[in-house]
């Protein structure tokens, strides 16, 4: 390659650098014209932060990347100028012989004084490839197009930063909008510089009063001790706390308290003002609310503790609006759980007897009820009435943990080491009746007294199998054996005609729990 060869090919590679400004195509351009002009076998540029290959030309395998503690890497660090290895038998710089066919390489460095772009290595299969003119191409190409790289870099970076900038702004401007409180800003002419969402509504504020005093804008709707304090505020900058006032307007003054805050720039240099006021109305009208949530919250949790898990309890609190006067319709199990024998026991005994009879077997009962996250509905005499998804709804779980807690109540009251019917009411039995559907569960009542109930069709059903149930039997309707899966072992049984449903129930007697 002659010397003017040399001149009149830097321009026409030149020139082609200038046609696209896209980084990608300038690396294509870079390494594809450094190989074809220069005659070489192979061409590679390593880019940093970690001297991965990222555009190659040429048949040969390659490294994917270069060892950045290399001796090749660490010698084009501190030197920055153009390394030319022309002899493979050098014992010097190996690295830049990318393949074992490679006979001679150039590096040449894209630096700029601030930056490290990357590295790119020509390799030629002959010795002394490299001489004067191809030389003094692949320098000059090099740091042009480095250049225009480096240019096009940080060009993005800046385009990046502006994004990130205009993304922080949207985002400032998001939380400022979405502000309760009423917050506007001066600059440090006393001149209003911005305003949120809502002081705009609440005080009157729009973009035409951007740029005009902000004393002369609150001059007639403040008290002078306010206007006062604003005023020597912008003066001395010092920070004013729990200033009170009433600002005057059309549609409605404003009770407001306010905190005046000086707002600094770079170097704590002083650029204005913040007042930040806080309508005192809405936050009274919030504490009102929180106050009749709170109340809410109280009267739910003395309607359902007793008669509920905690867990469940729990989960009622967490949505506190679902209590109200009223129903609504829910897919239930219904449990009536009867003392069998009762009527004849309790003849002749005295009521006080009875009473501690009863209450020492409630009080297990209960338990194991609350245990099963059931709902205790109310005791009709000697008879439990409890129920499974109210208020919470989970169909088949809630099945299972019926039936779960009817054969415990069985196993419980079968037991030797039971601590009620002893003595004289050791030979009372229970009976349970069970069934699964529809009803509507709500608040009965007035606004003055609610009891929280379930009534309807499938209430009644289930009252008429524990008529049905004998002594030691859990009797479940077909619909409840269908969400309670292989958790049993059932025997089935001659269907029933209860009173209220046309065709014959098809039951079961739950013997056991399986699993």
């Amino acid at each position: 390659m002659s010397g003017i060869q040399t001149v009149n090919e830097l321009l026409r590679t030149s020139s082609l650098l200038f046609e696209d400004r896209s980084r990608s195509s300038l690396i294509a351009i870079l390494v594809e014209q450094a190989q074809d002009v220069s005659g070489s076998d192979s061409a590679a540029l390593y880019v940093y932060p970690d001297l991965t290959m990222i555009h190659k030309r040429g048949k040969s395998t390659i490294p994917s990347s270069l060892d950045a503690s290399g001796e090749l890497v660490t010698f084009m660090e501190e030197c920055r100028e153009t390394l030319v290895v022309n002899r493979r038998d050098s014992a010097f710089f190996r690295e830049a012989f990318l393949n074992e066919k490679t006979a001679s390489a150039i590096v040449l460095p894209l630096f700029t004084p601030k930056r490290k772009i990357g590295l790119l290595i020509l390799g030629s299969f002959k010795q002394n490839f490299f001489g004067k003119n191809r030389l003094s191409y692949l320098d000059s190409f090099t740091r042009l197009a480095g250049g225009m790289i480096n240019n096009i870099e940080l060009f993005q970076e800046v385009k990046d930063k502006l994004r990130e900038i205009e993304a922080l702004q949207r985002y400032q401007e998001s939380i400022f909008s979405s502000m309760t409180n009423l917050l506007v800003t001066t600059d440090a002419k006393g001149d209003i510089h911005y305003f949120n969402k809502a002081a705009a509504e609440r005080l009157s504020l729009e973009e035409s009063h951007l740029g005009k005093s902000l004393y002369s804008f609150v001059k007639g709707s403040m008290g002078k001790s306010i206007l006062n304090q604003i005023k020597q505020s912008g003066k001395d900058y010092r920070e004013v706390l729990g200033l009170e006032g009433i600002y005057k307007k059309e549609g409605g003054d404003l009770d407001f308290s306010l905190n005046i805050s000086p707002l600094k720039g770079k170097r704590g240099r002083h650029e204005g003002l913040t007042l930040l006021f806080t309508d005192q109305s809405r936050e009274r009208e919030l504490k009102e609310q929180m106050d009749v949530a709170v109340e809410e919250r109280r009267v739910i949790k003395d309607m359902f503790s007793r008669y509920m898990s905690g867990e469940v309890l729990k989960s009622l609190m967490e949505s506190a609006e679902d209590v109200h006067l009223g129903g609504d319709r829910k897919t239930a199990t219904i449990f009536f759980a009867d003392i069998r024998g009762y009527t004849s026991f309790s003849e002749g005994k005295d009521p006080e007897v009875i009473v501690d009879i009863l209450n020492e077997y409630f009080s297990e009962a209960v338990e194991i009820v609350i245990k099963y996250n059931g709902y205790i509905d109310k005791f009709i005499g000697d008879c439990i009435m409890a129920a499974w998804g109210v208020p919470i709804v989970n169909e088949e779980k809630d099945a299972v943990s019926a039936v779960s807690c009817a054969v415990e109540i069985q196993n419980l009251v079968k037991s030797r080491e039971r601590s009620f019917f002893k003595g004289i009411a050791s030979g009372l039995k229970v009976g349970i009746g069970m069934h699964t559907g529809y009803l509507v569960a709500g608040n009965l009542g007035s606004s003055r007294r609610m009891d929280y109930s379930v009534i309807g069709d499938t209430v009644n059903i289930a009252a008429r199998l524990e008529g049905v149930a004998g002594a030691g039997e859990v009797i479940i309707t077909e619909k409840t054996r269908d969400l309670i899966g292989d958790h049993f072992k059932l025997k089935e049984l001659k269907p029933v005609k209860v009173k209220g449903v046309e065709k014959p129930l098809h039951i079961f007697n739950v013997m056991k729990m399986v699993s």
